[in-house]
This record gives C-alpha cells, sequence and structure tokens, in this order.
C-alpha cells in the first residue's frame, strides 16, 4: 500500500470515528484497494461497513442495482456507472458514504473511445457525489495505485468540504 494513501486513510479515520458516520467502498478495477487503505487503520470497523468487488457488470447490476440498460449505452467506464457505484453502495450496505472505482486499468482491456488508464472514481452521500476522471497510462500497478490515492483525496476532501463536526450533531 501507498504510504500517502495511508496518511490520507488516517485522516479520513479521524472524521468518520468521531462523526459516528459510516463508509463502504464499491470498486471494480480497483479491486479493493481503496477498502485495503480504509481498513489499515486500527479501529476502522467502528465506521467502515464493507465493500462490494463487483469487477464484472453482472455484479455491478445485482448487488449496487446498477441499470443494464446504463451498462449496454456507456460501458462500465464512465462517470454514470460510478455514481450509480457509490449509491449502490451506500443502500446495499447502509452507510452514510461511499467511494467507487470503475476503469481500465490495463495493460488490455482498451476500446474505441476508452484507453487503458481511464479509471472514474466517485465519493459522496447518496444526494452528493463528486467525480474524477483519471485519463493517464502508467502501467497497471501504478495506475491502480493512483486510482487508490485520488479516490481516498478526492473523499477526504469531500468530508472537509462538507461535514465539520458538528454536522453530525444533528
Amino acid at each position: 500500500m501507498e504510504f500517502e494513501s495511508k496518511i490520507i486513510s488516517r485522516e479520513i479515520s479521524q472524521k468518520l470515528y468521531e462523526s459516528g458516520m459510516t463508509l463502504s467502498t464499491a470498486e471494480s478495477c480497483t479491486g479493493g484497494r481503496i477498502a485495503e487503505s480504509i481498513i489499515s487503520v486500527p479501529g476502522s470497523s467502528t465506521y467502515f461497513k464493507g465493500g462490494v468487488i463487483c469487477y464484472t457488470n453482472e455484479v455491478k447490476e445485482e448487488l449496487l442495482n446498477v441499470d443494464h440498460q446504463l451498462l449496454e449505452e456507456k460501458t462500465a467506464v464512465c462517470e454514470d456507472v460510478a455514481i450509480a457505484m457509490v449509491k449502490g453502495a451506500i443502500k446495499t450496505l447502509n452507510t452514510n458514504f461511499a467511494i467507487s472505482a470503475t476503469g481500465t486499468a490495463g495493460p488490455g482491456g482498451a476500446t474505441d473511445g476508452i484507453p487503458v488508464g481511464t479509471i472514474w472514481v466517485a465519493c459522496g452521500t447518496a444526494d452528493n457525489i463528486v467525480t474524477k476522471k483519471l485519463t493517464e497510462d502508467f502501467g497497471r500497478d501504478i495506475n491502480l495505485a493512483i486510482a487508490t490515492n485520488r479516490a481516498l483525496q478526492m473523499f477526504l476532501k469531500f468530508l472537509d468540504e462538507n461535514y465539520k463536526k458538528e454536522d453530525s450533531e444533528g
């Protein structure tokens, strides 16, 4: 695990632990790396409920309720699917927040219009989700490390911008 991801996970841990709010993940291309970073922090069981590794469209549809038509029309590697994965994880795992990742890490898997290195990450609540598209290809291992790190950074920023300590009181 990347050192920076571990540092960010500690900051996320502190915010969620203090707030009493919960987190889940829905990961396709990252295969559980985001969840691994989150649970690397002692005490994470108080706020992290679990994750869904949804490497296939079937699992995205069945466990996260991602619309079949959306997957057919736009493929799994798009912003709308990343958003649907966040919503699905929140509902399926009954959490306040979720983080998702879907993309093509490489070395194969590229299609017309979706080159290797294209990864969408998303995070938020059921009603407030932010996304980021990664587009550079540095090779599979680095692509996955970058996606994990960016997802965690984005979630930490989301928490900082949307949830102050007193917000959790109400």
